[in-house]
């Protein structure tokens, strides 16, 4: 089974039960087919160890910080989405690249590595929830609003890294750039110097990294931000409020990032003394604004690395790079933000059955699960791609 990103949706998303359903040309959950070894089998991971063996350097495994442990320990590398998908690019004699990740990053790797590689994703329902809450219908419906408003001409879309390729194409089409959690700042101020005065920024698909970025990093105001609602007319905005605005922010967020809270900071200050917030800069605004440290995943890890012995730390991003951080700092104090569970459900579909299962098939002379992105949407996805890669800075980190 493949998946490409040429077809546009039409009508509104349906409900679909995860792993129930098919939908290819969004970031939801499909059918997975085959048949996948029991988790409860003991034999999982030498079964792992004997197939990556036998297809030695054929295939390339890439790790996301967010993945199972169980996973990490057959990953060939680990990072974030962009570094993993350069990752693999740089690996062209690899004809298979497994990426251990979500939807949007096995496109973006398909996209950069050459047409004699392979990328598959060991569950096609490992989708994102933040690259899901902008459909490319709805994102070219409200350039069409941005039309009608007059503000279309004054504005460049900033996609960030997790969305769909679908999503990035539009923004290549339309002289945008994509960016990362690390170069958002960088982006940000190109795509507000490419128009000049009155410039403005349509910020995709999540609201958070664009205002916090906007406010924190640029000195920007709160007011100079709105956000744009897909699910209303005109985004739920006057004509006017586009005019004044200088970021539209689309009403996209993270479902583990937004679910930090405030209360949780000044909970983790009463309970710990001397303790250090650290959070992603996906996380709501109140939340940014009351750590002490705000960065990328890689941010995140280099900081606590550094840290002296003793430090107390507790961090606000996905629950098993929190888990595994406390693991490999045993002299620091690590403890994550929330007392809740909070694990990114999409990313922890790639389990090691599934990871077995795509590495056997290989063995077997099976592709399982490809994913394809359609070569006119590949094609002007890589020109936003490659706009970012020309920011000045250091751009390649996530």
């Amino acid at each position: 089974m493949s998946t490409s990103t040429d077809a546009s949706p039409t009508t509104p998303l349906p409900l679909l039960v995860l792993g129930r359903g098919r939908d290819l040309h969004s970031e939801r959950g499909v059918e997975c087919p085959g048949e996948l070894p029991a988790a409860s089998d003991p034999g999982l991971v030498e079964r792992a160890r004997a197939a990556k063996a036998a297809l030695g350097d054929r295939v390339f495994v890439l790790g996301h910080h967010y993945q199972r442990d169980e996973v990490i320990e057959f990953a060939d590398v680990t990072g974030d989405s962009f570094k993993l998908a350069k990752d693999a690019a740089a690996r062209p004699d690899a004809p298979y690249i497994v990426f251990c990740g979500v939807h949007f990053m096995a496109e973006s790797a398909d996209i950069l590595t050459s047409d004699d590689q392979t990328v598959i994703l060991p569950d096609l329902a490992a989708g994102c929830s933040m690259a899901d809450m902008a459909a490319i219908r709805q994102v070219e419906d409200a350039w069409e609003d941005l039309v009608e408003a007059g503000v279309a001409d004054q504005t460049v879309p900033v996609t960030y890294m997790n969305s769909s390729a679908a999503i990035k194409a539009f923004t290549g089409r339309h002289g945008g750039t994509i960016c990362t959690s690390s170069n958002a700042k960088t982006a940000l101020q190109w795509a507000l110097a490419e128009k000049g005065e009155g410039g403005k920024v349509l910020f995709l698909p999540d609201q958070h990294l664009g205002r916090n970025t906007f406010v924190r990093d640029l000195g920007g105001s709160l007011d100079g931000c709105v956000v744009f609602d897909p699910h209303q007319p005109m985004g739920g905005l006057t004509r006017q409020e586009l005019q004044d605005a200088t970021m539209i922010l689309w009403r996209g967020h993270c479902s583990v990032h937004g679910r930090f809270s405030l209360e949780a900071v000044e909970q983790a200050r009463r309970d710990i003394p001397g303790v250090k917030v650290i959070v992603h800069p996906e996380c709501r605004h109140e939340v940014v604004e009351a750590a002490d440290e705000v960065g990328s995943t890689e941010k995140i890890i280099k900081t606590i690395a550094a840290a002296p012995d003793g430090t107390s730390w507790v961090v606000g991003t996905e629950l098993n790079l929190v888990r595994r951080l406390a693991t490999q700092f045993p002299e620091q104090h690590i403890a994550f933000l929330e007392k809740n569970v909070c694990y990114c459900s999409t990313m922890n579909r790639i389990d090691l059955p599934h990871l077995v299962w795509t590495l056997e098939s290989l063995v077997e002379g099976r592709v399982v699960n490809p994913i394809r992105v359609d070569p006119d949407v590949a094609h002007h996805a890589r020109v936003a791609l490659d706009q970012m890669l020309a920011l000045p800075g250091e751009t390649h980190k996530d």
